[in-house]
């Protein structure tokens, strides 16, 4: 074999392995590394384990009359959930403007998403507040029931949580403290796409 056919042959190769070159590495990456699985950033939470209590509350609006309802009122949408006082301070409102703009953010999806507010005292909400979270369900509820109700995470209580139900009533996904509403968005966009009810 003289030098010209041993060079053609060797620049061959080159170019075979140049384009077999991604489908060896995602076949290592898949069966050889094998990915985590974890796709979502949100916590998955087995509903079984959390199942929706009786919870009576009182849903709050621009009207001076009250009006008692329970949270399985809301059953057939996706409730995007958080817990806090009625003090409302900043890390309250960041998860409040957070989850307005989520839903908003999902488009043609957004009338499947209902904006809910546990909360656990009797202190007055700002008056600008509930104006600028209009349509947002506002229900006073036992704080005593959602602690037994809702996890946390390790180190976190649950007024620092977003949580997840869906149409069904069951709790089903649970937001880190401080999340990052771009993931979120990404979380909530594949379980909507994914999701027929709701």
């Amino acid at each position: 074999m003289d030098k010209k056919t041993a060079g053609g042959r060797w620049k061959l190769f080159m170019v075979l392995a140049v384009c077999a070159a991604p489908m060896i590495f995602s076949y290592l990456a898949y069966y050889v590394i094998k990915p985590s699985g974890r796709t979502n950033y949100g916590t998955i939470l087995d509903p079984r384990n959390y199942p929706m209590p009786k919870m009576a509350g009182h849903l709050l609006g621009d009207s001076a009359t009250d009006k008692t309802v329970e949270l399985d009122a809301y059953k057939g949408k996706w409730l995007m959930v958080q817990v806090d006082s009625g003090a409302c301070a900043a890390a309250c409102q960041k998860k409040m403007y957070d989850i307005r703009q989520l839903r908003t953010a999902q488009g043609k999806e957004m009338d499947r998403i209902e904006r809910v507010w546990l909360i656990t005292d009797d202190l007055p909400i700002d008056t600008m507040l509930i104006r600028q979270h209009d349509g947002a369900r506002m229900l006073k509820v036992d704080p005593a029931v959602l602690k037994k109700w809702l996890p946390a995470e390790t180190d976190s209580q649950i007024t620092d949580h977003i949580y997840v139900i869906d149409p069904l009533g069951n709790l089903m996904m649970r937001f880190p403290k401080e999340a990052d509403p771009n993931k979120i968005k990404k979380d909530l966009g594949k379980l909507l796409r994914a999701s027929a009810i709701g």
